[in-house]
């Protein structure tokens, strides 16, 4: 069997998450529209998959590679511009009809979840933020290896570092590689993407903290998405960066707007500010292998 999947292009409503990644690559619960899209194809058996992408097409290929670790075979087609379904089809279903999937899976723009048709993801925040959420109890698949649900409502990566102090509330995602500090209260509603670090006494909940982003000490995240150091109010659909990177920061530069926002920036602060800060900052750094960098 076979299928077309359509790369988002252009979304305006939450040009923040596309600063760094092309709206298909951004993660969501630990994984982009486009692992969930060819997992979900594969599991309905079909073999030869069509990836359309706009500009953004070699970061795609390289992601992708040529699909074999989903078991499928995948190719991807640099368009000028998105294609709607109807356009696609016409376009690229060759041979016989019953070769490709029925109607409408046989080509699809990946703007919302497998199976969530009705909460489109990208149209703004509160979309995105509301779509995830219906998606969370489904995102704990069979296949995502290392994650449990270490109790009800709270789904963690085995890799995840949380202090025996801190308070979850579900429901809660937290990701591969994160730190959770003493006394810290996550969710509920609240995602901790990948890479993460929740300092000491921090609160996150109903907001999204975006893979490699620090909340400091003390610091309260509510209704929001931390997003390196930009943060997103979901409900208001507006955005603020934060220059102090003792309160929010990116622990990788390529997710930083502004050159004092990254974590030489935080280790400045917090080395002025918190000892115990630094030292929990500075061991999060070498467990994410940045070690001779910090040196």
């Amino acid at each position: 069997m076979k299928a077309l999947l359509i790369c988002p292009a252009e979304r305006p409503g939450v040009h923040v998450l596309a600063e760094t990644w092309p709206i298909s690559l951004v993660p969501l619960a630990g994984k982009n529209m486009l692992e969930y899209w060819l997992e979900h194809l594969a599991s309905l058996k079909v073999e030869d998959v069509i990836v359309l992408a706009a500009p953004e097409a070699g970061q795609i290929k390289d992601f992708i590679y040529n699909g074999t670790r989903w078991g499928l075979n995948v190719e991807v087609i640099e368009e000028a511009r998105e294609l709607t379904p109807t356009a696609a089809r016409a376009k690229y279903q060759t041979g016989p009809r019953d070769e490709w999937l029925a109607e409408p899976n046989d080509a699809t723009v990946m703007d919302h979840f497998p199976g969530l048709t009705h909460h489109p993801l990208f149209k703004d925040y509160a979309g995105t933020f509301s779509a995830l959420q219906s998606w969370l109890p489904r995102a704990a698949t069979m296949n995502r290896i290392g994650v449990r649900e270490i109790q009800p409502g709270v789904w963690a990566s085995v890799r995840a570092s949380i202090s025996p102090s801190a308070q979850l509330k579900g429901p809660c995602w937290i990701g591969e590689n994160v730190r959770i500090g003493p006394r810290a209260m996550i969710g509920p509603m609240a995602i901790i993407e990948d890479r993460s670090l929740i300092m000491a006494e921090s609160e996150v909940n109903n907001s999204i903290v975006g893979p490699e982003t620090m909340v400091g000490r003390l610091t309260e995240v509510r209704n929001s998405i931390a997003w390196g150091n930009v943060l997103i109010n979901w409900k208001m659909n507006s955005s603020v960066t934060i220059p102090d990177p003792f309160l929010l920061c990116a622990l990788n530069r390529r997710a930083v707007k502004g050159a004092a926002s990254g974590w030489m920036g935080q280790i400045a602060s917090l080395y002025s500010k918190n000892k115990e800060d630094l030292q929990v900052l500075l061991k999060h750094l070498l467990l994410k292998g940045k070690d001779k960098t910090v040196l």
